[in-house]
């Protein structure tokens, strides 16, 4: 690495440690010309997927319109904000360990989906009846039966 004081581009590291709960390397670093010190902080690089729609276009991940559709599902329904923030930084985690360049917009859906039905199960009904476009009473009843029919995360 570069001396930021003098230019020289030979540094040697004098101390590393582990910050930010593991997800960053601070460096304690020494230049080999001017013995001048310095910190430098290492995070590993991340890259959200490209979101391919139903209709083939691809878009870049927008956190907010996730959010947005979160919201709009929890509306008047008794979760905290942290929670939300908690949902989508899994969501994001998720979607990032894929490894994944692009990722297909119904699979964002169905880890949203995961979180709401851990989440809020009224929230996950709401969310769930925009997202697979129910035609009709029965769909949306059935959804409610399957979800009255799986054990809840507590039961197990």
């Amino acid at each position: 690495m570069r001396c930021p004081f003098c230019s020289h581009d030979d540094t040697k590291v004098i101390d590393s440690r582990l910050v930010a709960e593991g997800g960053q390397v601070r460096r304690r670093r020494e230049c080999t010309s001017c013995s001048e010190r310095f910190t430098s902080y290492e995070t590993a690089e991340l890259l959200m997927p490209r979101i391919i729609k139903q209709n083939g276009n691809r878009e870049p991940f927008d956190e907010e319109k996730m959010r947005a559709g979160l919201l709009r599902a929890l509306e008047k329904r008794p979760v905290s904000i942290e929670k939300i923030e908690a949902v989508v930084s899994q969501i994001e985690h998720s979607l990032q360990a894929t490894g994944e360049r692009e990722i297909e917009s119904i699979r964002v859906g169905e880890l949203v989906m995961e979180q709401l039905k851990l989440l809020d199960q009224v929230a996950f009904v709401r969310f769930a009846s925009v997202y697979r476009d129910f035609k009709d009473l029965n769909e949306f009843r059935e959804e409610i039966d399957r979800l009255a029919e799986e054990p809840e995360a507590g039961d197990e």
